[in-house]
């Protein structure tokens, strides 16, 4: 078996934001695990080890040819409604927070919806590659991957999960939006969507108190509130350079679950403005480099699947980070690479195993000249929706 090359930037930035984790959940979990377990290592030591699975997991991946994947397509969706559907089953399916998301392994727990959202990505990629011009046909071309795709949203709504579902409605538009489907096809998709969002929204009491609390949240201080003026606050004192690592307060017992969800605000009060935007930075290199991988494929799949790890992953971290920061409503999506949990930080690094599959497989098959046209990132998008790309991404 021949070796594939590990794309350096893709490889060193995961692994740079990883180590930063691994530094923030001790520094954000510390006293909380010794109050709880008395054991002060006792997250960050599971984190470790998620994140050792992750990597390896991540360099597996990495050597696959991404077209074989195409031949698992279909049973990756239908192993994804199925692991969904477990949460349901009666001894396997853990509830916790008035929520049904976790399917219990042992003495370990796993979100489905984590691995479906990957699996979504490569069905999506593959189906969509397919339909090539007959994705413009409302009937025989555009519902069926949005029919499936809606599938997998509605399992992780009545979980409830209204982040990731959210979440991963985003991915299908972008992917859609970049396979050419028809503005107005969207339109109508991206109406019906909002619809049922808005819905699960205003007929959910506690989801209402969040939106109110997200308007003005020092009207609910004690209560929907909580947790953001925590944040701001954490921010707020950090200022420019931070308080100095460790040197955190809020994560002493004010800010609630400080190593998941809230760990951006952590970062903001012991690193300042200065450690905030280097994270934020670190995510949109990842999303240009990923983009930059998807605007050299040759393959239209393989431009698909690039285009949708790449804006699942930077999603879902602008998305944490801008709940942190009082931009959105709080909703429990967690920071990429960064905050404690296990399903998350392996699928994420499976996510970037996967680019890295695709640009070494694109690497290896081209041997572009000085202008090449494969050599520029810029485009990608309309370069993408050209009839005549699709044609010749299919040949």
């Amino acid at each position: 078996m021949i070796r594939k090359r590990i794309d350096p930037v893709i490889f060193f930035v995961s692994l740079g934001l990883v180590a930063f984790g691994v530094v923030m959940v001790f520094s954000a979990s510390h006293i909380l695990a010794l109050d709880r377990y008395g054991d002060a290592f006792h997250f960050v030591k599971r984190h470790v080890l998620w994140a050792a699975l992750g990597f390896a997991c991540m360099l597996a991946i990495s050597q696959m040819d991404p077209q074989h994947l195409r031949k698992i397509a279909y049973p990756l969706l239908i192993a994804s409604v199925l692991a969904l559907l477990m949460v349901f089953a009666p001894g396997i399916g853990k509830e916790a927070g008035g929520a049904r998301r976790w399917v219990m392994l042992g003495p370990f727990s796993f979100q489905p919806a984590e691995a479906a959202k990957v699996g979504l990505v490569i069905f999506l990629a593959h189906c969509l590659a397919l339909k090539g011009e007959r994705l413009n046909h409302w009937l025989y071309g555009f519902l069926p991957p949005v029919g499936f795709a809606g599938i997998i949203l509605a399992l992780m709504l009545i979980q409830p999960d209204l982040g990731t579902a959210t979440l991963t409605a985003a991915v299908v538009g972008v992917l859609l939006y970049l396979a050419g489907a028809r503005p107005f096809h969207l339109g109508v998709c991206a109406l019906a969507t909002g619809f049922v969002l808005a819905g699960m929204v205003v007929f959910a009491p506690w989801r209402m108190k969040r939106i109110f609390a997200f308007w003005d949240p020092f009207a609910a201080a004690k209560g929907a509130g909580y947790q953001l003026i925590q944040s701001l606050l954490a921010i707020a004192r950090g200022g420019l350079p931070g308080l100095g690592l460790g040197e955190g307060k809020q994560k002493l017992f004010y800010l609630p679950e400080p190593h998941t969800d809230f760990i951006y605000a952590v970062v903001g009060e012991e690193l300042g403005l200065i450690g905030a935007l280097c994270v934020a930075a670190a995510f949109l290199f990842l999303l240009w480099r990923g983009f930059q991988i998807a605007a050299r494929c040759e393959d239209f799949f393989s431009a698909l699947l690039a285009a949708g790890v790449t804006f699942l992953v930077a999603a879902q971290g602008f998305l944490n980070m801008a709940v942190a920061t009082g931009l959105l409503p709080t909703t429990g999506i967690p920071l990429p690479l960064i905050s404690i949990g296990g399903s998350s930080l392996v699928f994420t690094l499976i996510s970037l195993g996967l680019l890295i599959s695709v640009e070494s497989s694109q690497h290896a098959a081209r041997q572009p000249g000085p202008g090449s046209p494969l050599d520029a990132a810029a485009g990608w998008i309309s370069r993408a929706r050209k009839p005549i790309f699709r044609r010749r991404a299919r040949s």
